[in-house]
């Protein structure tokens, strides 16, 4: 509880990355801009610096990168009307929301069918993709065969 209660930075120097003064960010995305920074490779550029916000336990549950986590906590028409309007994807990562949706939690039996059904649907797609490409190009190898002129008819002999 603690932990999520302390997710979020107030940005108090921007430096060189995206980050905004004044602008509330997760901890996790305030790290990824930083390490954006350090990868660049110029000498002369600076990381973000913040300070961390102390939430309290109903902000901090409303303020999740889940919003089907947010909504099934308080004030879930504006939580779902937000997430809409913003056009945001649920990951399904935290076990609160695969509970909601009624699947296996990712930890335990539940995380190892899950990784072995991802490998799974990742081979089902490069099967898909094998087999469209085969199609396409048999569909373009016959179109070449249609498009040949007809060949001439041969003088029959009397």
């Amino acid at each position: 509880i603690v932990r999520q209660m302390l997710q979020k930075i107030e940005v108090t120097d921007p430096g060189d990355t995206g980050l905004i003064t004044g602008e509330h960010v997760d901890l996790i995305e305030f790290d990824e801009a930083n390490e954006a920074v350090r990868k660049s490779r110029k000498k002369d550029q600076q990381e973000a610096k913040g300070m961390p916000l102390l939430l309290g336990i109903t902000k901090a549950s409303l303020q999740t990168r889940s919003f089907i986590s947010a909504a099934s906590f308080q004030e879930t028409t504006r939580v779902l009307t937000e997430a809409a309007i913003q056009g945001k994807v649920d990951t399904l990562e935290g076990l609160k929301e695969n509970v909601i949706v009624g699947r296996l939690i990712p930890a335990g039996t539940g995380s190892g069918i899950r990784s072995y059904r991802r490998v799974a649907a990742d081979r089902d797609q490069k099967l898909k993709a094998k087999r469209a490409a085969a199609v396409q190009k048999a569909a373009e190898e016959a179109a070449t065969l249609t498009s040949l002129p007809a060949p001439d008819k041969a003088p029959v002999e009397e």
